[in-house]
């Protein structure tokens, strides 16, 4: 493994879309990083299946964070000792963060027991019904049904005060209850500033020095991803800069910079400052 400053780790969701096309410029924005010796680590709430195809695409072979922080995967071979406590699922060498199914499964069925509030989880449905309720394409529905951690289901027939009583109980046993989109997820142990960290440890052993933890955050993960890390990079619309120009919204720590991801040379500016050049 070559010597790096810096080791980027991107949220993706949002970059890469289920529906629709990958942010303008993101994949020579890969490239690049490639050219430079700069890993990026994949951060996503979608399963090792879902981003199998883009990573193909993409030509991405770094390690990637999946399932929202629940597991780190190891691509083969890629650190040179293998690391304690890792787990094989599928091509991939984990190291589990959140505790493996069925323990969400269980867990869900423990919550809608307790609290009377009734849910359905993906797993159950058929693929037509898998389809029309997950909104997500067909093939993509199947393969965010089968999960290595978290559970993901959606609410029936409950009211603003069940999901309130619902999340209520989940805080208090310590599992993580999560939205996304019009479904929500469950893990048992899922953090993703641990997955960060558990994996920033091994580049630093890999590389034996300690480079720059990098983050690169769209909105709607910024808390959990960029606070493990150095500094990082905060991808906004127009209107989100605006305000926080306009004081509307509170200013990130001064070791984070906002850019406008609409902007033609967002992912220069990231590339230039990672190189010390800004």
């Amino acid at each position: 493994m070559l010597q790096t400053p810096a080791i980027v780790f991107c949220d993706v969701d949002s970059l890469m879309p289920v529906r629709g096309k990958i942010a303008p410029g993101f994949d020579e924005f890969i490239a690049e990083l490639e050219h430079l010796a700069m890993p990026i680590v994949w951060v996503t709430n979608r399963t090792r299946l879902q981003i199998d195809d883009p990573r193909r695409r993409l030509g991405h072979s770094h390690p990637f964070i999946a399932e929202g922080g629940c597991g780190v995967y190891l691509p083969e071979g890629y650190f040179h000792l293998r690391p304690a406590k890792t787990v094989r699922l599928g091509r991939f060498t984990c190291l589990p963060v959140a505790e493996r199914q069925p323990a969400a499964t269980e867990a869900l069925e423990v919550l809608s027991a307790e609290t009377g509030v009734a849910v359905v989880p993906l797993q159950s449905l058929s693929p037509r019904e898998l389809a029309q309720n997950s909104g997500l394409p067909a093939q993509q529905a199947e393969l965010a049904r089968h999960r290595d951690f978290d559970e993901l289901f959606f609410f029936v027939g409950a009211a603003e005060a069940d999901v309130r009583r619902f999340t209520a109980e989940s805080a208090n046993r310590h599992w993580q209850l999560r939205q996304r989109g019009v479904l929500w997820s469950l893990a048992v142990g899922a953090n993703l500033k641990l997955s960060v960290r558990e994996l920033s440890k091994l580049y630093a052993r890999a590389l034996r020095s300690q480079p720059k933890i990098v983050g690169i955050a769209c909105e709607d993960n910024v808390s959990e991803l960029l606070e493990a890390c150095d500094r990082g990079f905060l991808l906004v619309d127009s209107a989100t800069a605006t305000n926080a120009s306009n004081g509307a919204r509170e200013r990130l720590p001064a070791r984070f910079r906002e850019i406008e991801l609409d902007s033609a040379d967002v992912w220069e500016r990231i590339v230039e400052a990672l190189s010390g050049k800004s």
